[in-house]
This record gives structure tokens, sequence and C-alpha cells, in this order.
């Protein structure tokens, strides 16, 4: 998973706070007075630790850390969880799409398909994961990315005729013009259009950007628009595509040699399809200095109590090798081996390995303590962290499992609780 929406989440509980309006209409709904009057003066003064925006996490890690009393911990879980589901989401759906395209760059084209106001923090993820840019506008003036967007078939539409609609945008964008040629047909009318007007356009100084393929066999018709446009003497204009792309249509275009040089991506990148939510969850681990878990039937949805630190262990080539939790007050030096946390007869010798503490301190009494990373910033060390992850683990088919291991003491201060609590529900 590619982390994201830590900066939406501080800006946010930084500025958490309950108006007057808000304290009204819980009284409506009858809170008690005495609470109402706590939250008239509520500020959220507790401690966050956190891995980078940014950063690959793997399964079962501790991402982010809340230290605070109850109550404050307690109100922001829904916010928590939902900007950063929601956002690693499609970082790492995006991510995925960055991973086909290579050199080749890809647009958000997907806010008319996202989930309402949810699309402009989609944006900011998607760069964040890969994308060169986006449509939406909004996102561009509050996160300052990129913005990029081509013309629409309604503007080819309210014109009489193709060849006018395509001279009319020319020169309204005389320095950015990209052609949509499949509005009536893409071989026998919108190409040929678009070649007319990139001459037009060189005749005036300037030059034609790109033509854009909306629909129809993508493969074939960039390829037949290609030699059309290098038989005219414009190699230099480039063709981009859209229509329902993901990774593996992508993937698939890439295999067919299809010449395109770009794409716009939209529903399937803004919803994360195929999957609809990211199951990030929030629980306690630890209350009035004595360690809490939650105990499942299955040991793979147990949560791990206390305080932990996540460290990233390095092979001999500087490639990621392993994630280690441990507790937090454990001296990484004396840690040796981590084990699979549902076969510890499966270990890890970790001594001597370069290890990288992830989580850093972000927030503490009110107070955002260093520079948040912009989107762009988010997405060159993402970049910088993937150089470090072997190739078998970002394969889209049966990829290589990245393995997370536990220390002793976590291993055994799970196990030491969940008999605790299994004993005392047995003796109830």
């Amino acid at each position: 998973m590619v982390f994201a929406g830590l900066d939406d989440l501080l800006k946010q509980l930084s500025q958490f706070r309950y108006s007057d309006q808000n304290l009204r209409y819980l009284e409506k709904l009858g809170f008690n007075p005495h609470f109402l009057e706590y939250l008239k003066h509520f500020h959220f003064s507790g401690t966050i630790f956190s891995v980078r925006e940014g950063e690959l996490v793997f399964p079962n890690e501790p991402i982010l850390r809340v230290e605070g009393n109850i109550i404050e911990a307690q109100l922001i879980e829904t916010l928590l969880l939902n900007i950063l589901n929601f956002q690693s989401l499609i970082a790492t759906k995006a991510f995925r799409i960055k991973l086909v395209c290579g050199e080749k760059t890809f647009a958000d084209f997907g806010l008319r398909r996202a989930h309402g106001a949810g699309g402009i923090q989609a944006s900011r993820a998607a760069i964040i994961g890969g994308a060169s840019s986006t449509s939406n506008v909004q996102a561009g003036f509050l996160y300052d990315i990129p913005v990029s967007g081509t013309m629409a078939h309604s503007w080819v539409q309210s014109f009489e005729d193709e060849l006018t609609s395509f001279r009319q945008y020319a020169r309204n964008n005389p320095l950015n013009t990209i052609l949509l040629v499949d509005t009536y047909d893409t071989v026998r009318s919108g190409i040929p259009n678009a070649i007319i007007v990139a001459k037009e356009l060189e005749a005036s100084g300037n030059q034609l950007v790109g033509i854009r393929l909306d629909s129809g066999d993508l493969a074939y018709f960039s390829k037949k628009g290609r030699k059309m446009l290098d038989s005219a003497g414009l190699q230099y204009v480039k063709i981009f595509a859209s229509n329902q792309l993901n990774e593996y249509v992508i993937q698939s275009l890439n295999e067919q040699h299809a010449p395109i040089d770009g794409f716009g991506i939209g529903t399937e990148l803004i919803t994360g399809k195929p999957d609809a939510a990211l199951d990030g969850v929030y629980k306690l681990a630890l209350c009035d200095n004595k360690p809490r878990m939650k105990i499942s039937e299955n040991i793979e949805k147990m949560t791990y109590p206390a305080r932990k630190s996540l460290y990233r262990f390095y092979d001999s080539d500087g490639n990621f090798f392993r994630d280690g939790i441990l507790l937090e007050n454990q001296d990484p030096d004396k840690c040796k081996f981590i084990f699979d946390p549902v076969h510890p007869e499966k270990w890890t010798d970790i001594s001597g390995l370069r290890r990288e503490l992830l989580h850093t301190k972000v927030f503490q009494k009110s107070t955002i303590i260093e520079p948040l990373a912009s989107a762009q910033q988010a997405h060159l060390y993402l970049m910088s962290r993937v150089s470090l992850l072997p190739s078998e683990h970002k394969r889209f088919i049966m990829p290589h499992i990245y393995k997370v291991g536990i220390s002793k003491e976590l291993l055994e201060a799970r196990d030491q609780l969940r008999n605790k609590i299994s004993n005392r529900s047995a003796a109830l």
C-alpha cells in the first residue's frame, strides 16, 4: 500500500473545533450538558507518530500511532480512518498504473465519476501515486498540483462541422492544442481534420501538441493514427488515450506496442476499482498504561498490544528485505530475530542488518511538528522507495509476499495477554 492522506489529516486535526452551531445541534440530539461544555473548549492535544506520506507499507503494520486521553483519541477515529483509508486506496491504485506506464504519463480524469466531494482528496492522492496532473481544477487550486485537460465531445458537437470546431479550439489554445478525434469517425474524419489544423498551426509558428482517442480499439487506432501523422510529417504530435483504462488495459496496450504517449484515467482510478474500500483499522493498544488487544478466533485478526515501533531492514544490496514490529521500549540493537506472527516457528535473522525506524513524531499539542510534504514531494519519496523494493514484490500476477515479522518480546506480550483474557473469560 502507498500511504497517503497524512497532510489532510493533520491539517484538519490542527483546526478541529466544535462551533456554537455544532453544539446546538448536539444539544438537540440529547447529549449531556457537561459533555457539551467539554466539547466547547475541545481541541486535539494528543501526539501522533506516523510513517512518511508516500511510504510503502504492508499488511498488519502499525502505520500511525495516536497518543492522548481516551476521549480525544476516540473522537478522531472516523475522521482519521476516512482520510487515510481513502487516500491510501487511490494512491495505491495510481501507483499500480504508474508501474505499467513507466516513462509515459497519465492524468487523473476522474472527478465526474468520483464519490462526491471525495474526488478532491482523490486527485491529490492520485498525484502521490504517480499521476502527472489532474483535470480537477479545484484540487489544483487547493493543493497546488498540476492541472491539465482536453476538449470535450460537446465542443465538437456544438459546431456545424468537426473541422470548424478544431480550428476554433486551436485559435483559443494555440500553445496547448490537443484535439479529440473520435466524435464522428476517427480515421476518416477526426485524424485527417487534426492534420489540417496541425499544418495551419505550423504556418502560424505553433505546433499541435497531440490528438486524443476516447473510444474504439485503442491499439488499432493509435497505430493507424501514428502512421497517418508521420506520413504528414507530424512526428512530434503525441497520441493520448482515455476510456475506461486501468493498469491491465495499459499493460495490454504496451504489449501490443500501441504508440500511445500518455493516458487520461477516470473511473478506474478515482474509485480504486476493483477495491471499494481499504480496510485500515484503528484499535486501542494501551489504556491506563496497560496493554490492550482485540481477540479473534483467527490469529491473523488479532491486534498487537502496547506501543510499537516499525522498522525496515535492508539486505546486503541495500534493498528492502523485511519489516519488523518491535515494542516501543525495546532496544533494537538487542533484537536478533523477528517471527512470523501466525507461524512463529518461521523466523528471520536480522542481526547485523541495516535498519530504519519508519515512525516519526508529526503532531503534538495541536501543532504540526515539521513541514508536511506536498503531493509532488510525496510522489518523489514514493519513487525513491519503489526503487528499493525488489521486482518480485511488484508483479501483478502471483507477487512474492513481502515478509513482516514481530519481535520475540511482542510475540510473548501478545500471547500472554491473549491467554490472560481467555482465562478471565472462561472463568466468567
